[in-house]
């Protein structure tokens, strides 16, 4: 994996196995707090080496941004730590959870080991947490899917936004008129630094920019893909909607993004041809 430091005690993994994918380590004089834990137990026991080596204290919370796969399967490696998430978030993974990794470990021989570890304590809206000094709100931030939840690090001015902050907005699980809320409001919080749920960390100068540049895809998507439906075109005209004609690059995640892009306008081909 890849380690970027953000600030003294904050510290951000990068998965090499799975879309960049991102799990951050915040370490305090009073134990470790871990945000999202990448889908394979080999990525998040380096993680867990690594907070061994820095301290000798426990990890006393990991922190779940949402429900998907790839931020709580490796969860159970931090065995002695509590689980934090949004109300919704226990709530799908009661719901759906054991039979969603029983198909995964069919799929994938890696993740045969991983066991579901529940949120032990959640919220609705808003939550504060304070360890060793370092003082942070939890607060519920839907869009890319219903139980998203985003940590500002108070001190360093971090956010740690989960999936709803992305190279490119992903909203066939979600909602796109509630992460464009959600990504007001993140801007308005006007952080030093954003830890995307998949990709590079953005600086300061960044923000602004990267926050605009996706409110305005949601706003293209929608009305270049109503113009398909409304025309009657079949599904396969969605592939003249390139991501670059939405303002976004092809190029982060290893070219994934264009993948994502796609799976957005075939979720609002579905949505706006039942209309």
């Amino acid at each position: 994996m890849r380690r970027d430091r953000v600030a003294e005690d904050i510290f951000v993994f990068i998965s090499e196995a799975y879309i960049q994918v991102t799990s951050t380590v915040v370490l305090t004089s009073d134990g470790a707090i871990v945000v999202d834990a990448t889908p394979f137990p080999a990525e998040a026991r380096e993680v867990l080496a690594f907070i061994k080596e820095k301290t000798r204290l426990p990890v006393r919370y990991v922190i779940n941004t949402h429900h998907h796969a790839d931020h709580v399967y490796g969860t159970f490696v931090f065995a002695e730590a509590e689980v934090i998430a949004q109300d919704n978030c226990r709530r799908r993974l009661v719901e759906h959870g054991q039979s969603a990794l029983a198909r995964a470990k069919a799929e994938t021989p890696a993740l045969a080991e991983v066991t579901l570890r529940l949120p032990d304590m959640t919220f609705q809206q808003e939550m504060r947490l304070t360890v060793g000094g370092q003082n942070m709100r939890l607060f519920h931030t839907p869009g890319h899917t219903e139980d998203g939840l985003s940590v500002y690090i108070e001190k360093e001015k971090v956010l740690v936004a989960g999936d709803v902050v992305m190279p490119v907005p992903y909203i066939v699980h979600g909602n796109r008129h509630e992460l464009a809320k959600t990504l007001l409001k993140i801007k308005k919080l006007e952080p030093d630094f954003i830890i995307q749920g998949h990709g590079n960390v953005l600086l300061r100068g960044e923000v602004d920019e990267t926050i605009d540049a996706s409110m305005e895809y949601l706003r293209l998507i929608e009305e270049r893909v109503q113009k398909i439906v409304r025309r009657g075109d079949p599904p396969s005209a969605l592939r003249n909607i390139d991501i670059e004609s939405c303002g976004l690059s092809r190029i982060p995640l290893d070219g994934m993004v264009s993948k994502l892009h796609l799976d957005n306008l075939i979720a609002l081909y579905r949505e706006f041809s039942r209309l």
